[in-house]
């Protein structure tokens, strides 16, 4: 089971607790004693151990007296001191100067074992130690449970469909006898850092060898390969997390992939080999000054004496001339992971709640928009901060919306399609979503499925190509109910997510286990099931779970303090249920919403209860439940029921076993507070007042006098960085928003914060440091030749002062308007102009997970609209109505679902005296909001100039 865990990095620790400030003193005081303590007490009370006068043979035959024998002793203390310090500075030397495995000293594995501990005690009192910690720590250390990835088995899954249950078992790390054929290669990927707990080339060797002494041939092996951060291994006690190891053929716990595709994962680490794409070697130049770390803040550098002429930097690490600091920060550690607010650990559950995440973040927009239609002129919506900021950050790395889109539109139709051939959707069991099929286990087997669904393993498998449904719409089945609404994801296997479906129990489902990881995967349960898009109407009970909860989507959710108290609308609900099939003469609730007849009658109702029930309780659920048929409910509760249909259980480390479905999987799990962490989200949303936006500052930003930037930087719409030098396709993304990041914080940045937003789970200072190096080369050199990406003298990475950023421009030209108000429409125009699209579009996936946390989104999202009005406004009282059709089209491109402009837009509109042109902006709003949830404004504005065109009319 173990290698189902992954293991997470944990943030390092600036601070010491006091826990280790206390171990260190008394370790300190421990060695002073044992060091000084002991050859001071033994000279003071016998001697010195050097004899006055040279022994003569009457030292073998004379008879041993108590002098003798306490001479023997003492010189036994004196030897086992001397071997005391010899350890002591073995393991010293081993610290300070980076070795991966101390010397081992002779006939001294106790003494040497308890100076080690003690000497790593009193190295973390000192903030410095974090960079030597990894010689230190693999000793001491117990050996953690990894993950090992079979990409193999991944794409095998993927391909060929072994879905069903009874082959989702876990795939076995031990390598197979046919595979040691020599057309594969085993390859072991660096793990990310536990604690201080850094792996080393000998660890590695003792886990996938047996032998610690082996680790010189996983060095020659992986000697001089360039890794996926662009550098390589040269030195033995130097690895980095992510690095891919080639591994001899004996070792075990390894990953066996092709040996065609060993530099494929040498370049992309863990990627898909298929998507990798061919990177060019680094060149010498390249290659020599990432080894010498160059993108390290500048180190400390002696006062500059006049008429010297300081040389001219090369890399972001070195300072341009007029700016070389009288006294420079010191350097940053060689190896360190990012760390996260001590308060608010990184919620790494919720980045990989990948439907779940997506669902509430869409929940979260609505509410969202709703809160900017409140909005004054400028004010910015509220923004969350602290825990809240932090899962929302987990959320936008983890979301996945397309799997989302997969899903609801796969479903809805699959649903038409039977519907248009009178057929009843089989009963789903299980479903399955990978990266390139969505997978329906359906009993009984049926193997004529509606096109493009393909028939599988004898039709007990329909499957779907998620390349068919790349035309489709939403809106292409705007009248199609969700057929299987009790869907559920239960979590994930090596191939993809499993989901199964409440309904189809047709009784009582009990989630055993440790208390607190029941909950926490009920919890799961229950936000996705009130925040998904492939149900409709959904109302959920929720018992044993806090209010907070119902805040997250109180259309649907409603919290009750016990199980007694939901029983009477359960039952009612079924009743209900039982007379709409009777009245409509449909088989099943499946052929009442494949039909869309009395549609509100097959709208689902599902409890969760994150309690065990007691035993009356229980007996009057399970009668309820054991229905014999689909009645539109679903029934989860914790403990052990004994007359449950489904037994699931999830074990200590978090894996599910499904019983009688088959599925085993690693569980997706919400805890007590993350979900109040999502539950503040909502909150912060709910917010009716403002936050006013910051003053405008009058900075001269590059390109605003009208000469050619050395490099251009754009926000405002899909994101474009135009810099004269080369950058690695594999990398540009990464390299494009650590520019980006830069460009939106012009006051500078220090590497440690650009490290926890841009890579907010951790990563190495190697890593971090090639990437701005990267980006420093694609960035170029300013007109004067400085770099355009450097240090200033406080150790804060910035971009020149010729680098052009569109958000900058925009900015200046507000302030310009406000100061100059005869000019105003001028260069509100201007500004507008400047916007393409919105705020960072099409951004990679997982990417800009830092704008949860960053004001940058509730800022220019503010200022756009308030420009756009204003200019609006102003064109309209000139008049000059198709000048304000455009100003607030400008700002449409940016916040399309913003209702002021749309209002901006008809009236502007109206005022041309173009009919045409009014339905015409009439049926973009249609398709772009929701009439019903329009505002009262927005509908009155819509009966003044289009009476027949009601706001809620077609």
């Amino acid at each position: 089971m173990t290698e189902l865990m992954r293991r997470q990095p944990v943030a390092a620790r600036e601070r010491r607790s006091a826990g280790e400030v206390l171990g260190g003193l008394l370790a300190l005081l421990a060695l002073v004693a044992l060091a000084v303590g002991v050859p001071a007490a033994l000279l003071r009370f016998t001697g010195s151990p050097i004899p006055s006068e040279a022994p003569d043979a009457s030292v073998f035959t004379d008879p041993l007296d108590i002098e003798s024998i306490l001479y023997v002793i003492t010189l036994g203390v004196w030897l086992a001191w001397l071997q005391l310090v010899f350890c002591l500075v073995v393991e010293l030397h081993a610290g300070v100067r980076g070795i991966g495995v101390p010397a081992r000293v002779p006939l001294a594995g106790a003494t040497q074992a308890v100076v080690h501990k003690l000497v790593v005690a009193v190295l973390l009192l000192f903030t410095a130690t974090t960079a030597i910690m990894p010689a230190f720590t693999q000793i001491q250390q117990a050996q953690q449970p990894y993950r090992i990835t079979q990409a193999a088995a991944h794409e095998e899954l993927a391909q060929h469909g072994r879905h069903a249950p009874g082959h989702l078992e876990r795939q076995k790390v031990a390598s197979a006898p046919e595979e040691r054929d020599g057309a594969t290669a085993k390859i072991y990927t660096v793990q990310p850092p536990h604690g201080r707990h850094h792996e080393s080339l000998w660890e590695i060797a003792e886990k996938c060898l047996g032998d610690g002494r082996r680790y010189k041939e996983i060095f020659e092996l992986n000697k001089g390969h360039v890794q996926p951060d662009g550098s390589h291994l040269h030195k033995a006690s130097l690895i980095r997390p992510g690095w891919v190891m080639e591994m001899p053929a004996d070792a075990r716990n390894t990953q066996i992939i092709p040996k065609s595709q060993l530099q494929d994962y040498f370049r992309e680490g863990h990627a898909d080999p298929k998507d990798a794409k061919p990177r060019p070697a680094p060149k010498p130049e390249q290659q020599k000054t990432e080894d010498k770390t160059l993108a390290a803040p500048p180190p400390a550098q002696e006062e500059k004496k006049p008429g010297t002429q300081a040389p001219r930097p090369d890399r972001p690490g070195e300072v341009h001339a007029e700016q070389r600091p009288q006294q420079s920060p010191a350097p940053t550690p060689v190896l360190e992971i990012q760390p996260q607010a001590p308060a608010f650990p990184w919620p790494e559950a919720l980045a990989g709640t990948s439907l779940l995440a997506a669902g509430v973040l869409t929940s979260l927009g609505m509410r969202r928009r709703a809160q900017l239609s409140r909005r004054r002129a400028g004010q910015m919506i509220a923004r969350p901060e602290d825990g809240s900021a932090l899962a929302e950050q987990a959320l936008r790395i983890g979301a996945d919306t397309e799997g989302v889109r997969v899903l609801n539109l796969g479903l809805r139709q699959l649903s038409q399609g039977l519907a248009a051939q009178k057929r009843t959707p089989p009963t789903v069991y299980g479903v399955h979503l990978g990266p390139r099929t969505l997978d329906l286990w359906i009993a009984p087997a049926d193997e004529n499925p509606p096109s493009p669904w393909e028939a599988h393993d004898g039709g007990q498998v329909w499957r779907l190509p998620t390349s068919a449904l790349a035309s489709l719409e939403a809106s292409d089945f705007a009248d199609v109910l969700a057929p299987y609404p009790g869907l559920i994801s239960l979590g994930t296997n090596e191939g993809g997510r499993v989901l199964a479906d409440l309904e189809a129990a047709h009784g009582l489902i009990a989630v055993d286990g440790p208390p607190e990881q029941r909950k926490a995967a009920l919890a799961a349960m229950a936000v996705e099931l009130a925040t998904n898009s492939w149900s409709d109407h959904m109302r959920l009970t929720l018992v044993g779970f806090g209010d907070e909860l119902q805040q997250i989507a109180p259309d649907r959710i409603r919290c009750l303090p016990s199980l007694a108290e939901a029983l009477p609308e359960l039952e009612a609900r079924t009743a209900e249920v039982r007379q709409a099939l009777q009245a409509a003469g449909a088989d099943s609730v499946l052929t009442g919403r494949c039909r869309g007849v009395f549609g509100e009658a097959w709208m689902p109702h599902y409890l969760v209860m994150a309690d065990q029930p007691s035993k009356s309780d229980a007996a009057r659920l399970v009668a309820l439940a054991r229905t014999g048929q689909r009645l539109s409910a679903g029934y989860l509760v914790a403990g052990h029921v004994e007359d449950a249909t489904w037994h699931w259980k999830i074990d200590s480390e978090g894996v599910l076993d499904a019983g009688v479905l088959g599925f085993q999987v690693e569980a997706q799990r919400v805890s007590e507070s993350q979900y109040h962490a999502v539950a503040g989200l909502f909150r912060v949303a709910a917010r009716q007042e403002g936050v006013p936006l910051p003053a405008v500052r009058p900075e001269q930003p590059a390109g605003a006098a009208g000469d050619r930037p050395a490099a251009d930087i754009r926000v405002l719409g899909r994101i474009s960085v135009d810099a004269p030098g080369a950058v690695d396709p594999n990398r540009r993304d990464i390299c494009a928003e650590v520019l980006v990041y830069l460009a939106t914080h012009p006051g500078g940045v220090h590497p440690t914060v650009l490290s926890g937003a841009v890579w907010p789970r951790g990563v190495t200072a190697g890593v971090r440091d090639s990437t701005i190096a990267m980006a420093s080369d694609w960035l170029g050199r300013d007109s004067r030749g400085r770099p355009n990406l450097y240090y200033d003298e406080r150790g804060r990475l910035k971009l020149g002062s010729e680098v052009r950023i569109d958000l900058q421009h925009f900015r200046f030209l507000l302030w310009r308007s406000a100061a100059e108000p005869a000019s105003e429409a001028a260069y509100l125009s201007h500004a507008l102009e400047l916007v393409r699209g919105p705020l960072l579009a099409d951004r990679a996936k997982g990417r800009y997970s830092w704008l949860a946390a960053d004001a940058l989104e509730y800022e220019t999202v503010a200022r756009v609209v308030d420009a756009a009005h204003r200019l609006a406004e102003l064109r309209l009282a000139e008049p000059d109505p198709r000048g304000a059709v455009q100003a607030a089209r400008s700002g449409l491109r940016l916040a399309p679902d913003d209702e002021l402009l749309w209002r901006d837009l008809l009236r502007a509109t109206g005022a041309t005296g173009d009919r045409t042109a009014v339905h015409a902006v009439l049926d973009d709003l249609r398709g772009r909001l929701d009439f019903d949830l329009l505002q009262p404004e927005t509908e009155a504005l819509i009966d003044e100039l289009a009476p027949r065109a009601h706001a809620r009319g077609a």
